[in-house]
């Protein structure tokens, strides 16, 4: 009761107004309205470039696979400058504009005939490729999408998690539900955009269905600016990477000292000193990766300035900037999973497109056609439909039973995840070898320049994709979270963007793998595994080889689980109230603006 009065002393004290979910309809509705843009023209972009640009399916593939992991990696670089030079609003307001700028170069190829090439009729087995201007033209769409998406995905989040206080008890059950609600709104979003829109663009209009995403592109960039004088804006508090090389720096200088003592407190003989005014909270020493702590010993010929802080910090650095190295070194391991883990996801968004296209993809009786790209949107239904039980149901109930506020812990949740992404990949496995069956038993027609159309109704690709969408909503959730809550203040969009560094490491590895898979595959006896024609491959052995990789992932995982230590959870320091209230203190002391 005490440490509450004190915070709430302190914000009044300050003049910060968190407005809370006062402020969410403007941040939610950005990021609703951006991903009906974004994800209504990606969506169906490789069918795009297999029909309007006539590329060959590993072709557009591995060119989707190489963008999708360029502007996730991307991300890493847009923390960096949201961290150290413009703050997550100024970053936001750009980067969002640019995307839309991206958006309307992209409808743009599709609207004029001259920027793509000639249509290919349905009998042609060969078509004219697009020209050097034209792709370089749409190359240039994507690299306005890149910087967009490079400022977007790592402060989004983060910034909506800043409008909540976070030294009350409402502004934490704010920031647990926000994270929810936020992937809820955005997979409602993406569910829109993988059918109406994705159904324009394949059965009314390219040039009208690229548009519909780039005006709410537009729409999202108004929403975003009404909300101005609402938000909570956090300042760039300077360059956290600085800080992460300074210790690993000074820790190799130091690497030739004694070690620190193994009993008791060895953290009373590190270089101790906080700045008055931090935005992170002060943590607890750890007795994880004791090399780092060098980097806080202090010898004779270290010199201490008046305020206490190291006169040349690439020489001594204090035992808080080593824990919050220890923070990022800590989820290294954990993130390296998330690389294997969303191989699963890609394969479902890229190839699971030309699954759909050499199967039955008519409604009922009916002449009526699901276009292959909206069939994601039952993995985003699965996961739209499980989150709110999730956070409303389930959680009330494991938090009965295990008494921890988020009924079990994060790693649990990503572990969960990973097996269900594994029994995806098996399902998957068995669909296609029972697609492909029935396309070469009994197939319904043609599809041009790819093959036979299978039987099968394309509508026995939802349990994989069901099983994706569970997998997800504990796994992806789970990892922003993670990433938010075991990273310092001062690092949360760096964090934030470790999630999508993730995803870009899978778009890669999975080139690669489809690559390597399409070369020796190509003169084995068993034939080419991924040809053109899926019919004459076998897609399937592809997903089982997957399904064995993250087999191998989940016990790497539950290794590196058992191992992990939460941030601030060590028992080796005594004084943990007053870290409590000096990281209150501190937080408070920020430069903040808000209104």
């Amino acid at each position: 009761m005490v440490v509450t009065r004190l915070r709430l002393f302190i914000n009044l004290q300050t003049g910060i107004n968190y407005r809370g979910w006062k402020a969410m309809p403007f941040i939610i509705g950005n990021e609703t309205f951006e991903k009906l843009g974004a994800i209504g023209t990606l969506a169906n972009l490789l069918v795009y470039l297999t029909t309007v640009f006539n590329l060959k399916n590993i072709t557009a593939t591995n060119m989707i696979n190489i963008f999708n992991g360029s502007t996730n990696f991307a991300t890493l670089i847009g923390a960096f400058f949201s961290d150290t030079y413009f703050g997550r609003y100024k970053t936001l307001g750009f980067c969002t504009t640019t995307s839309f700028l991206g958006l309307l170069v992209i409808q743009l190829t599709a609207a004029f005939k001259n920027l793509h090439p000639p249509k290919c009729g349905n009998e042609s087995s060969t078509c004219k490729g697009p020209t050097a201007g034209q792709m370089a033209f749409l190359l240039c769409g994507f690299g306005l999408l890149l910087i967009g998406a490079a400022g977007v995905r790592p402060c989004n989040l983060a910034f909506g998690a800043d409008q909540f206080n976070p030294n009350t008890e409402s502004g934490k059950k704010g920031v647990n539900s926000f994270f929810n609600w936020y992937f809820f709104t955005f997979t409602f979003a993406q569910m829109v955009s993988l059918t109406l829109i994705v159904y324009v663009q394949s059965n009314v209009s390219w040039a009208l269905g690229l548009g519909i995403p780039a005006a709410l592109m537009l729409l999202s960039v108004v929403v975003f600016f009404l909300g101005t004088k609402i938000y909570v804006k956090v300042q760039p508090s300077g360059s956290p990477i600085t800080s992460i090389v300074q210790v690993l720096v000074v820790a190799i200088k130091k690497r030739g000292l004694k070690k620190l003592p193994q009993k008791e407190y060895p953290m009373l003989s590190l270089f101790n000193y906080v700045p008055p005014k931090t935005l992170n909270s002060r943590l607890p020493y750890t007795h994880q990766f004791r090399a780092l702590d060098k980097a806080a010993i202090m010898t004779p010929q270290d010199k201490i300035n008046p305020d206490g802080s190291a006169a040349e910090p690439w020489k001594l650095c204090s035992m808080q900037q080593v824990e919050e190295v220890k923070c990022l070194v800590r989820v290294l391991p954990i993130w390296f999973s998330a690389i294997l883990y969303y191989l699963v996801i890609v394969q479902q968004h890229t190839i699971l497109v030309f699954q759909a296209l050499q199967s039955d993809r008519r409604v009922g009786h009916t002449n009526f056609k699901i276009p292959a790209a909206s069939y994601y949107v039952f993995l985003m239904l699965c996961m739209t439909l499980w989150l709110p039980i999730y956070d409303r149901i389930l959680v009330p109930l494991l938090r009965r039973v295990t008494g921890k506020e988020a009924g079990i812990t994060l790693l649990q949740r990503m572990g969960i995840g990973i097996f269900l992404a594994i029994l995806s990949m098996i399902v998957s496995a068995f669909v296609e070898g029972h697609r492909r069956s029935l396309a070469l038993s009994s197939p319904i027609g043609m599809q041009p320049r790819k093959g036979a159309i299978s039987s099968m109704s394309a509508l026995v690709l939802i349990p994989q994709l069901a099983l994706a969408g569970l997998s997800e909503s504990f796994t992806a959730v789970g990892q922003v979270e993670f990433y938010y809550k075991q990273f310092p203040e001062n690092m949360r969009s760096i964090g934030q963007s470790l999630f999508y560094c993730g995803m870009a490491g899978s778009s890669y590895l999975s080139t690669l793998l489809i690559s390597i898979v399409h070369k020796t595959t190509a003169k084995s006896a068993t034939g080419n595994w991924l040809p053109e024609d899926l019919n004459k491959g076998r897609l399937d052995y592809f997903y089982f080889m997957i399904a064995a990789l993250e087999v191998m992932n989940l016990g790497y995982f539950l290794m590196c689980s058992r191992w992990y230590k939460y941030k601030g959870n060590d028992d080796s320091y005594s004084n943990n109230s007053s870290i409590e209230l000096n990281g209150v203190t501190k937080t408070s002391e920020t430069s903040i603006d808000g209104v």
